[in-house]
């Protein structure tokens, strides 16, 4: 942690950022990360985690069509599973396809459908704190984005987060973001405890220059897991490490808060 307060080793080692936008050192200070308190008081009675995919018609290398299982969605249902059983907390998951329009995939105005939807279940569930948008990323047809842990096959992740602010426009105060913080908080300690418990399963934080509807709530995240190139298999067996750093930043546990 300590080298991680040179600004310049932080970034070159934990963030990629796009080429749309800058990294700002007063956003991305590791001592301001950590100091976040993103705890939460976990009650079973009430949702208090959201999963949903602004893309769900994602799917892998082997999925089989028409198979739910092997599809991100697929994806949200095991991760759901294991925060539920494994993890005791209370979990909606919104299976929506706001990339299908007409029976078309549509995905230009995804983002736009997604956040009325999503906006209204947080205002019928304020107990939730945590929301995740469940994605796999799209990469090159030869590239893989595979490790091993616990001796299995295991599809790297990515966390993403957007500045609302482009090198073109400067701050894009279209699209503000309260929550900017706290999502660049909670993305960092996820990162940081993957670092610690599972060196080489995190790809990065990437940044980008946009919204992406994490500014719902102040514990929000798009996560990639694994890229098309990716067997179901793999990105299945990445629910449990990362459900395991989630519940340690959650639980107060993450190394980079102290805990």
């Amino acid at each position: 942690m300590e080298e991680l307060q040179d600004f310049q080793t932080l970034v070159g080692n934990y963030y990629t950022v796009d080429a749309s936008t800058t990294a700002d050192p007063e956003q991305i200070n590791a001592e301001k990360l950590a100091g976040q308190d993103l705890r939460i008081k976990k009650d079973a009675s009430v949702p208090q985690i959201l999963i949903y995919h602004t893309h769900s018609q994602e799917t892998f290398a082997d999925s089989r069509p028409g198979e739910r299982a092997d599809t991100v969605i697929g994806l949200g249902d095991d991760l759901q599973e294991l925060l539920e059983k494994q993890y005791g907390y209370e979990v909606l998951h919104i299976t929506e396809a706001f990339d299908m329009k007409e029976g078309c995939l549509e995905r230009s105005r995804a983002y736009n459908y997604a956040e009325p939807v999503i906006a209204a279940a947080l205002e019928e569930h304020p107990s939730i704190q945590v929301v995740i948008d469940l994605h796999r990323d799209g990469v090159n047809g030869s590239k893989r984005l595979v490790t091993e842990i616990n001796g299995k096959p295991t599809a790297q992740i990515m966390f993403f987060n957007g500045l609302s602010r482009t090198k073109e426009s400067g701050e894009l105060t279209s699209l503000p973001n309260p929550y900017q913080a706290e999502n660049l908080a909670f993305s960092f300690q996820m990162e940081y405890e993957a670092e610690q418990y599972y060196p080489g399963f995190s790809r990065c934080i990437y940044l980008k220059g946009y919204r992406y509807n994490l500014h719902l709530r102040p514990r929000s995240v798009l996560l990639e897991v694994g890229a098309q190139t990716n067997t179901v298999e793999e990105v299945k067996n990445a629910m449990g490490p990362f459900s395991d750093i989630l519940h340690k930043v959650l639980s107060g546990k993450s190394p980079a808060s102290g805990g």
